[in-house]
């Protein structure tokens, strides 16, 4: 039995890491800090603004976690360099979990240029520039781990959503392409695909009298995820455990890719 405990704490623990987390004031982003930080991680949580953040921090650190709030609008992209820049001058960050993004709802003949830009800034420029910051010094150290949040429209079209579906496409491939180059330097590159999460993103939906009944009626689970059921994955991708996996993008979606 204490053999088998010492090999899930060799696995499974994060005990002297550090992660890096953004969009971790609510939803998948919070829930993944905290079960980071319950495995073992310090954690940095990454807001928009610092507005709510404090609160997560507190929750990480009955964890037994150390924790500090950075904030930088991800749309911004200066503003992300130089936060970057002074969080990798003060930790050496081993696991940088790519999770906050955007949507915008409505037809392809209504989005203009301005839009369609915001949503793959967020989702996709901010994505390829913080892997930039805080992997390459992973990779001159011989270790560290990166998870990407895609989504299922990684894989499908969707409805009116056209600059997020390109966004998680885009994701996708990002993660294979940095999973290539970067594996032989001893850092993973993953990505976790979500179904259909109880969101603040997802709020129009579940309050759409006709598209909700029609998702959850799709999803074998019977049951939209909760942002916990996600942060598993990536807490299990971010762990020793998961040393021999690159470039995957583990969809977590209650069955709905494979009906």
């Amino acid at each position: 039995m204490t053999q088998c405990a010492d090999y899930l704490r060799r696995a499974y623990g994060l005990h002297g890491s550090t992660a890096v987390v953004t969009g971790a004031r609510s939803g998948i982003g919070r829930a993944s800090a905290l079960a980071l930080a319950g495995a073992g991680a310090d954690v940095v949580l990454w807001g928009r603004t610092t507005d709510g953040m404090e609160r997560v921090a507190e929750e990480a650190r009955e964890l037994g976690a150390k924790a500090w709030v950075v904030a930088a609008d991800l749309a911004d992209l200066d503003a992300v360099e130089r936060v970057a820049a002074a969080v990798v001058a003060t930790n050496e960050v081993d696991i940088l979990v790519n999770n906050a993004g955007m949507i915008a709802r409505g037809p392809v003949a209504s989005v203009d240029l301005d839009g369609w830009r915001a949503v793959l800034g967020v989702n996709l420029d901010s994505v390829f520039l913080l892997s930039r910051l805080l992997g390459v010094p992973m990779t001159e150290r011989g270790r560290g781990t990166i998870v990407n949040i895609a989504s299922l429209l990684s894989f499908q079209g969707g409805i009116n959503v056209a600059a997020y579906t390109a966004s998680k496409h885009g994701v996708a491939g990002l993660t294979k392409a940095m999973a290539n180059e970067w594996a032989g330097f001893g850092v993973n590159v993953n990505a976790v695909a979500p179904g259909y999460v109880a969101t603040e993103n997802t709020r129009p939906l579940r309050e759409d009298p006709n598209r909700e009944p029609s998702i959850r009626a799709r999803i074998p689970a019977g049951r939209w995820a909760e942002p916990d059921d996600i942060a598993g994955a990536v807490a299990f991708l971010a762990s020793p455990a998961a040393r021999y996996i690159h470039g995957q993008v583990l969809v977590v979606d209650g069955g709905w890719m494979g009906r």
